[in-house]
């Protein structure tokens, strides 16, 4: 469903497992950046009534994410870290087209946003069935699901609000540029790294 050409060795969930605190900690930013970005795209195209109300409510689903992992953190008697460089997110926002229409723009960040949520949406995949807590293999597999909600949300505005075979033949670059980008990926104790 999701597109993306490479998996995520389930080795990952190891180094997550062994930096859980670091792991969540990345994680919890990840929800913050994702509420942030709901936020820019409703600032940005303020006139556009159905996209508001839609990033109005993944803004606070993503918050209401943040507050669940925080609280994780707190519960289990983790530190809550300072946000890090997110490498995968910047090399995703390199993509960005920086020429084109105000229209291609908003289309180009949303397929930014479903890519990001995509790949989101697979490592939790790969982590609620591979880790070894019963607690957070449940968490992660609702949150899954979220992310495969959000992801469905982004591309099918960028769908409604673009030329079809425009927005297709753009999310086909954007799958295989995130390809190319991803083999350096999952080898850290971040949600992307």
């Amino acid at each position: 469903m999701l597109g993306l050409k490479l998996k995520t060795d389930p080795r990952w969930v190891n180094i997550a497992e062994d930096n859980l605190g670091e792991i969540l900690s990345d994680h919890a930013w990840c929800e913050q950046k994702a509420a942030t970005n709901a936020i820019n795209l409703i600032i940005n195209n303020s006139e556009k009534e159905d996209l508001v109300t839609e990033m109005t409510k993944i803004a606070i689903e993503e918050m209401d994410h943040f507050r669940m992992v925080h609280d994780i953190i707190k519960a289990r008697g983790f530190e809550f870290t300072r946000e890090r460089k997110d490498d995968y997110v910047g090399l995703l926002t390199k993509f960005l087209k920086k020429d084109g229409s105000r229209d291609q723009s908003m289309i180009d960040r949303l397929l930014f946003a479903a890519m990001i949520e995509a790949r989101s949406c697979e490592r939790f995949k790969v982590l609620s069935e591979n880790i070894n807590d019963e607690e957070l293999s449940q968490f992660y597999r609702e949150l899954m699901i979220s992310e495969a909600n959000h992801y469905t949300t982004f591309l099918n505005f960028a769908r409604k609000y673009g030329e079809r075979e425009y927005v297709d033949n753009r999310w086909k670059q954007w799958i295989e540029y995130e390809e190319s980008i991803i083999v350096n990926f999952g080898k850290k104790e971040t949600i992307h790294g």
